[in-house]
């Protein structure tokens, strides 16, 4: 059964990443885009950081230009207006496609684990996949779902096997 630590990703800055690396975490997986009408969802995401990290729950940016050129930024200019105006420190990887032939083999998999409402693509910037501490998608929230609403689901999957040893 594949999991979400089969995978590797490109850090945003440059450095090749296994996903293994999140073993034992809650993940929250989300595409992101800095000039989007949900961009302030960074925000909320850096706060669930957090909130929930010492808990063992991980959020992960994958910015993508898919959804109508919202992120046209190199990774470094990404890292920085992410940093500058948000104040994010949680982890984000380089630029990447969701859908179609391009796709990142990742999301490829988060949608087909979990497709929406309208199918299994991902219909714009800031889709979320909840991911839990074995690496299996729990859920797929939509954009308009903002952080903060997520907190319960997030609070559910770090209860579920919070007493099992901790890695990474």
């Amino acid at each position: 059964m594949t999991t979400l630590h089969d995978f590797t990703a490109t850090t945003i800055d440059g450095r090749e990443q296994p996903l293994s690396e999140y073993a034992g975490k809650v993940v929250l997986v989300v595409n992101t885009a800095s000039e989007c009408g949900f961009t302030p969802q960074y925000e909320g995401l850096e706060q669930l950081w957090r909130n929930f990290r010492d808990d063992g729950l991980v959020v992960l940016g994958f910015p993508c230009d898919q959804f109508g050129g919202q992120e046209p930024g190199t990774e470094e200019e990404i890292a920085d207006f992410c940093s500058r105006n948000y104040g994010v420190t949680f982890p984000m990887f380089a630029k990447v496609d969701v859908n179609g032939p391009e796709a990142h083999p990742l999301w490829t998999w988060l949608r087909r684990e979990k497709g929406g409402v309208l199918g299994d693509d991902v219909k714009w910037n800031f889709t979320k996949f909840l991911v839990d501490r074995d690496g299996t998608v729990l859920r797929r929230f939509a954009p308009r779902t903002s952080p903060a609403q997520l907190a319960g689901s997030i609070e559910s999957a770090l209860a579920h096997g919070a007493g099992e040893a901790r890695t990474g």
